[in-house]
């Protein structure tokens, strides 16, 4: 019989014995956000991070940073691997060279690739898979695909008609969507190659005004991730230096969904690696919040400001593991604290 079912399973190009591993859908590895905290929200672990084959979506009304947001997550990419490389599509035309090495990104391994339509996105994106996947597996370095945004993308219907002059809505918009995603899933799968897509989101009409994302329900179903984006201004004195993005996990097929965090993300230094950690620590008595300083492991006591400041002097291994297993109850389902 178990020659029977390999034999059955060759019938499909993505099929396979499950104990071998479900290729398209098992998660083999995880991409580190730039942020403990993100990447706890994403993945349940403070090591963990985007999914490595799966599809991750930003959403946030207008100037909420998801680009900038995104901008961070590409550079903590590829500061992991020398040899790792992002292919961007584009299509607000927002985005210059000069903005690109402000943000400390390597310009030599990021491909711009401006798109207008869906179908010509959908196209593109199918076409770098296939050739990343026409390289022996051993010759594939890591690769990261983003597209910014979704909401921005035309039809080619939409061209079509505004070229002619009509002004009629293409009510196949969401069609192709769903059908581009769909074959993106499957192939992004095959080629454990993770996918950000940034999108739009808008108040929904009803009896109760909720936040609903653009686009149709093809990014809803397709990401393994949806994550709702919200900022407020981060100050030095009077100085703007940055912005807290709030997170709120409105979709998630591997941790709670409806959690949220806060990541700091300053104009000179990008994603802060630690913030976020401290809330964490103090609900999970890692720390403990002694008035208005935080009592260590060792009996000394420290301002969160400090702390922050020099995060490496105090989220030791130690610290960082205990924190790491605080994760699985805040995150993850059926988590549970068992103390060590």
């Amino acid at each position: 019989m178990n020659d029977f079912l390999k034999d059955i399973a060759k019938l499909n190009e993505y099929g396979g014995i499950v104990e071998d591993g479900v290729e398209a859908g098992d998660v083999a590895s995880f991409i580190d956000t730039g942020s403990h905290i993100f990447n706890a929200l994403l993945s349940g672990s403070i090591y963990g991070g985007l999914p490595s084959n799966k599809i991750t979506a930003l959403a946030g009304e207008s100037a909420t940073g998801k680009t900038f947001f995104l901008m961070g997550i590409v550079k903590s990419f590829l500061d992991s691997d020398p040899n790792a490389g992002v292919i961007y599509f584009e299509s607000e035309s927002a985005i210059t060279k000069q903005m690109i090495v402000d943000r400390g990104i390597d310009p030599k391994r990021m491909v711009m690739m401006p798109v207008t339509t869906v179908q010509q996105f959908r196209t593109q994106a199918l076409r770098v898979l296939d050739m990343y996947l026409e390289k022996d597996e051993s010759d594939r370095q890591p690769m990261f695909l983003c597209l910014d945004s979704l909401g921005m993308l035309s039809t080619t219907k939409e061209v079509e008609d505004t070229a002619e002059g009509k002004e009629t809505r293409d009510m196949t918009r969401a069609q192709v969507l769903k059908a581009a995603f769909r074959v993106l899933t499957l192939k992004l799968g095959r080629a454990n190659v993770p996918m950000v897509v940034t999108n739009h989101t808008y108040e929904s009409m009803g009896l109760f005004s909720t936040k609903e994302m653009g686009g149709g329900s093809g990014l809803k179903y397709a990401a393994s991730s949806i994550v709702y984006l919200s900022k407020k201004k981060e100050k030095d004195g009077t100085e703007v230096i940055g912005n807290i993005i709030h997170c709120k996990n409105h979709k998630s097929r591997l941790t709670k969904e409806n959690k949220m965090v806060d990541v700091r993300l300053t104009y000179d230094m990008g994603l802060d690696k630690y913030y976020g950690l401290l809330e964490l620590a103090e609900k999970y008595d890692i720390f403990k919040k002694v008035s208005t300083r935080y009592e260590m492991p060792d009996g000394s006591k420290q301002f969160g400001k400090e702390i922050l400041s020099h995060p490496t002097k105090y989220f030791t291994e130690d610290i960082m593991h205990k924190l790491d297993k605080a994760c699985e109850t805040e995150f993850k389902y059926g988590g549970e604290l068992v103390d060590e």
